[in-house]
């Protein structure tokens, strides 16, 4: 279990390994390593998802490790609160951002491995704090440093926490 604590609430998220090794264990190495800590959900659309893992308050982006593989064809779907990599439209391009679904996002979901149909890959789900989500998805947005969906309330990820680790 992982626990994120941001300036609206926390919510709790579990990563599927099984059906998402690289996925879950690249997001895995970034919580470890404290890189979240401090960064923001940068892009809030309401109905869609909520997006983050990149970006510092003052909207500068972080660097990231190397892309990983797009595991989009793992059968998972991109439904109301799953987890599933951000990337650009190269499908093979995930680092450090990630979303979490807000709505039943089948248009997401892998179809084939076009570079139109591959799909976003989901990687886990949140198993507590679904109300802190439904808060975060609902604050007002804008347009902020050439990015548009901004939340003019920042939501900051204070920290993100590996619980269940075995030392």
């Amino acid at each position: 279990m992982i626990v994120f604590t941001t300036n609206f609430g926390s919510f709790n998220i579990e990563l599927d390994f099984e059906n998402a090794p690289k996925s879950a264990e690249n997001f895995y190495k970034y919580a470890k390593a404290g890189f979240y800590d401090g960064t923001i959900f940068h892009r809030v659309i309401e109905n869609f998802m909520i997006q983050g893992g990149g970006f510092e308050s003052d909207m500068t982006e972080k660097s990231t490790n190397e892309p990983i593989v797009n595991e989009a064809n793992n059968g998972l779907s991109n439904i109301t609160g799953s987890l599933a990599m951000a990337r650009t439209s190269d499908p093979h391009s995930a680092t450090s951002q990630f979303f979490i679904n807000v709505a039943d996002n089948f248009f997401l979901d892998h179809k084939n491995e076009s570079p139109q149909g591959w799909g976003y890959a989901v990687f886990g789900k949140i198993i507590d704090g679904m109300d802190t989500i439904n808060t975060i998805k609902a604050c007002g947005t804008g347009s902020r440093a050439g990015h548009q969906d901004v939340p003019v309330v920042e939501v900051i990820i204070e920290s993100v926490k590996i619980i269940d680790e075995e030392e």
